[in-house]
């Protein structure tokens, strides 16, 4: 079924910004995008989901394996006495994770990351070699890919589970631009503009679409 994801300002990322913007997904391909009305004219019967903020491309994570296997994401039931945040280092050495543990670790981390409007892990030659964390995002359904253009070493004194961390601007934090034909790898942020966006960071990421897939809403 042919789905419209429509929000008060598109941000392709490849292209001029387009108020009042759309974009149609067909499976999991783009099929249309533009303004809205352009959009819906020439999708009639399409199922509609409005969102409040800016539609941007699914952003990138450069550090997965680091996020993901050198930092613990506690379980909600563990947010008293461990916090919310991840814990590496010295925090991270003083836990007793099972391997039962780090599983769940790892997959809240992706669950995270999608949270954070991330569609696309890079990995060296574009795999994971870890079985646990190859398992884990194989069943996310997250994209992963080269490293190629990658800013190198971690930026910052703990890990961040932002992109716009090491991407800065949009830009530089999606993994490619939206197209007609390319992959329905989408994101919507509560925000005005990019500027906006890159002032509060991923963690306003209102929704995550991947391959046409709605896989995280925030509301």
């Amino acid at each position: 079924m042919l789905t419209i994801h429509a929000a008060p300002l598109l941000l392709p990322a490849g292209a001029a910004p387009v108020p009042d913007g759309a974009v149609a997904v067909d499976g999991g391909r783009i099929a249309a995008l533009g303004p809205y009305d352009e959009v819906a004219a020439a999708a009639p019967g399409a199922r509609v989901r409005r969102w409040p903020g800016v539609l941007t491309p699914g952003l990138r994570q450069w550090h997965a394996a680091w996020l993901l296997r050198r930092c613990y994401h506690p379980d909600p039931r563990e947010y008293d006495a461990l916090g919310e945040l991840p814990l590496w280092g010295e925090d991270l050495a003083a836990l007793e994770l099972t391997e039962t543990r780090w599983s769940g670790s790892v997959r809240r981390g992706l669950q995270r990351m999608l949270g954070h409007g991330t569609t696309a892990l890079a990995a060296p030659g574009a795999r994971f070699t870890d079985p646990l964390v190859a398992q884990a995002v194989a069943r996310s359904g997250l994209r992963v890919v080269p490293v190629t253009g990658a800013p190198g070493l971690l930026l910052g004194d703990r890990p961040d589970l932002d992109p716009f961390a090491e991407g800065h601007d949009l830009a530089g934090t999606v993994h490619g631009p939206l197209e007609v034909g390319a992959r329905a790898d989408l994101a919507v942020f509560d925000a005005e503009d990019e500027t906006a966006l890159t002032a509060k960071g991923a963690a306003s990421c209102v929704a995550t679409v991947i391959e046409g897939r709605l896989l995280y809403r925030s509301r």
